[in-house]
């Protein structure tokens, strides 16, 4: 068969939700994926969807309402993105959440305590409005389990054990009973004898890797196709219509017809060195993304090549990363920055932000001291022997763990550097003696006190998340005194790349003109970017990827208005 109703090109979250949605409304529906494994970037992720209002928040005790939400979301995403495309999001997140309980084997819980990125900003909310798939059993997908993407190696505890967003809230921040529950995360692992018989890979599903388990199996319950290794090479255009995609499977070049539409849901173009040297900031190295190797942006060149508009394209979902050797993605440093006890300075020795930042913002702060001569790229996370044996810092984990004598032997001088000394280790790392120094100096003051007079480290909600609650005046303050100390190399990464094809708010993609193209849908990081500049909480990418997708698939179906799809 070489013909369906819809295409949907990729086989993330979003992909698959649309996938589902099309099916259920009477259509048929074939996904595509260029890989030998399905999932892309959400299958990495930590599974988390950002969703306000939804409707377990009144059960929970919380509460929220969509003059707050509205309120927050626009002033996050200052004025850039199109009021009616942020409404269908915030109106259809808690309508998409029901049909997926209702429909599939994916449901989510929210999460009291996990709080929007902006705590400061009007409408913010302290926790609930981020939700987390709960587990699921890999069992349950049979063979499609092999075809699942690996997670993210920073995602399991002793590179093995899948955790979810709660148990690694307790893990990482070492909240009281975190040691119980490494046990008894271990003796499930180990009991589990069926998956220890085939092999390592954990079985039990957390995070991103839960999400895309829930919708491949309900996909497999429907009979609904997906092909692997299946490349995407163009648009097929017909009357000024997108009709269908053109593949190449097998070795074999095909044409594909979408009798109703072609919904791209590919990922960013992160691994695409050419692209972003044309669009980001630099320095920049595809080698620098925790994305897939697949991620190439081959459908966001296939839009503009038939005139589609885009936006947001010097822009990505940017976190420090740690590059490491023999990794297929490189290490994102998203949490560890949070612990007390360390500091990330520049050439300089100079720290130039608040080290527990949204990882976005980071990134920002990075670049911008980079381009204003500062040397910021790479930047070093600097602490000492206290904190190396006590918490993670990308991909070290505490000593106490995994001493430095068990660590990779080329590790160190490359990824971290270690001396007996402040003035040793700066030598090493090319930065400032004097300005290191007088920054550890600060810190030790301000771990003192408290209070980070510099950046207000520790000083909000979402700080704290991440923090030690068992230390004592400030979670995320700590001296660092203790011989030997250590650097790692952090550069500017990212988790996607936000540019991407103007969509509106049904999915539909749009011309340069701004009228939409018929039969071409986008959404996730196929589309630009629905938070715009901004990344307003945990999950603030896969779920407009998700919701979008429900949406688009409404669309084609021609049930609801896009903005309000019935459930």
């Amino acid at each position: 068969m070489s013909e369906w109703d819809v295409i949907v090109v990729g086989s993330g979250a979003g992909a698959l939700t649309s996938a589902l949605r099309a099916q259920e409304l009477g259509l048929s529906v074939l996904v595509i994926e260029k890989s030998d494994k399905f999932g892309g970037t959400s299958a990495l992720s930590g599974g988390g969807i950002w969703i306000p209002m939804n409707p377990q928040i009144e059960g929970l005790g919380g509460e929220d309402n969509f003059a707050d939400t509205w309120t927050y979301v626009t002033t996050a995403t200052k004025g850039t993105v199109p009021e009616a495309r942020l409404r269908a999001y915030l109106e259809t997140g808690p309508k998409m959440l029901r049909w997926l309980a209702d429909r599939t084997r994916l449901t989510f819980h929210a999460l009291p305590k996990y709080p929007d990125y902006y705590p400061d900003l009007p409408g913010s909310r302290p926790g609930y409005r981020t939700m987390e798939p709960s587990f699921f059993d890999g069992h349950k997908l049979g063979a499609h389990f092999a075809e699942l993407r690996r997670p993210a190696i920073g995602t399991l505890l002793f590179g093995r054990l899948s955790m979810g967003q709660a148990e690694a809230g307790v893990l990482i921040a070492r909240a009281p009973g975190w040691m119980t529950l490494a046990m008894k995360m271990l003796l499930r692992y180990w009991t589990d004898l069926p998956a220890r018989i085939r092999g390592r890979r954990d079985r039990r599903l957390a995070l991103g890797q839960a999400m895309m388990g829930a919708l491949r199996a309900s996909m497999a319950d429907r009979d609904i196709p997906l092909w692997l290794d299946t490349a995407f090479t163009g648009l097929v255009v017909e009357d000024g219509r997108v009709t269908g995609v053109d593949v190449v499977r097998g070795g074999r070049p095909e044409r594909l017809t979408a009798r109703r539409g072609v919904i791209l849901a590919a990922g960013g173009f992160e691994r695409n060195q050419a692209m972003r040297e044309r669009y980001l900031p630099k320095p920049t190295q595809a080698a620098w993304t925790a994305a897939p190797p697949t991620n190439m942006g081959e459908t966001i060149e296939a839009g503009i090549a038939i005139g589609a508009d885009t936006a947001f394209m010097d822009k990505a979902w940017w976190t420090p990363v740690v590059p490491v050797p023999g990794q297929d993605t490189a290490w994102a440093v998203m949490v560890e920055r949070c612990a007390p006890g360390c500091a990330i300075v520049n050439a300089e020795g100079h720290r130039f932000a608040n080290e527990a930042m949204p990882y976005l913002e980071f990134g920002e702060a990075q670049y911008a001291d980079e381009a204003a001569g500062h040397g910021a790229v790479p930047a070093w996370m600097v602490f000492d022997a206290h904190h190396r044996f006590k918490y993670a810092a990308g991909p070290l984990l505490p000593a106490q763990i995994a001493p430095d004598r068990s660590l990779p032997a080329e590790w160190e001088g490359d990824i971290y550097h270690k001396a007996d000394s402040l003035d040793a280790l700066a030598a090493k790392i090319g930065v400032d003696a004097a300005g290191l120094k007088a920054t550890v100096e600060r810190m030790n003051g301000y771990a003192v006190t408290g209070k980070d007079l510099e950046f207000d480290k520790g000083g909000n909600v979402y700080d704290r998340y991440y923090g030690d609650p068992t230390n004592t005046p400030n979670p995320c303050l700590g001296p660092i005194v203790k011989a030997p100390f250590y650097a790692l190399k952090l550069v500017p990464g990212d988790i996607g790349t936000k540019g991407g094809l103007q969509a509106d708010e049904h999915a539909r993609v749009l011309a340069t003109g701004g009228a939409p193209i018929p039969g071409l849908y986008a959404i996730g990081n196929n589309s630009a970017a629905l938070m715009g500049p901004s990344y307003p909480g945990p999950g603030s990418t896969l779920g407009p990827a998700m919701v979008m997708g429900f949406i688009a698939a409404g669309h084609i179906a021609g049930v609801g208005d896009g903005g309000a799809v019935a459930a």
